[in-house]
């Protein structure tokens, strides 16, 4: 750990989403990536994103450890119970980005980091102020970066090509598949 620089806990959905990221907090931040993601309902989905992540940092050579947490689908089915149905983007999605960023801030707390984040503002496809919204309502730890602006995103597709990642096309659950 380096005393100059504040430590952070990241939130990572997967490798690719990390990239660019990644990219930008490690010159200054203490970054370790939080793999928590309930929501990939298929456990070879969840295994095969989790070692592109450890990969993808192995490779790029950075300095940042990964903890993985518990994996329970059951987590996520509990809190999308009765929203089966709702549309990609919708009140399922919410509750689901409620569940990883609470169990992030909490897991943060526990163990003394200065602030929490998560890579999924990177996604265009995700509601960066939904996801502001919730982190800032948890606690004021929350760094609510939007990684997609200056061209994040674009920048976390190059760095994926580069390292040649696993680039999947869902956030994971089976209701977005």
């Amino acid at each position: 750990m380096n005393l100059d620089k504040k430590s952070l806990l990241l939130h990572s959905c997967c490798g690719p989403c990390s990239t660019a990221v990644l990219e930008r907090l490690v010159e200054d931040f203490d970054v370790t990536i939080f793999f928590y993601n309930p929501n990939i309902t298929e456990a070879e989905e969840y295994n095969h994103r989790l070692e592109e992540q450890k990969r993808y940092i192995k490779e790029a050579n950075l300095p940042v450890a990964v903890i993985e947490a518990e994996y329970n689908v059951q987590d996520y089915y509990n809190v999308v119970l009765g929203l089966e149905q709702e549309p990609e983007g919708g009140a399922r999605c919410t509750e689901c980005f409620k569940l990883r960023l609470q169990k992030t801030a909490e897991y943060a707390k526990e163990h003394g980091y200065d602030c929490w984040d998560t890579t999924l503002t990177v996604s265009p496809y995700k509601n960066s102020k939904k996801i502001h919204e919730i982190g800032n309502a948890i606690n004021e730890d929350f760094l609510a970066g939007d990684y997609k602006k200056k061209d994040g995103y674009k920048r976390s597709i190059e760095l994926s090509k580069q390292y040649n990642l696993y680039r999947q096309h869902f956030c994971g659950c089976e209701f977005a598949k």
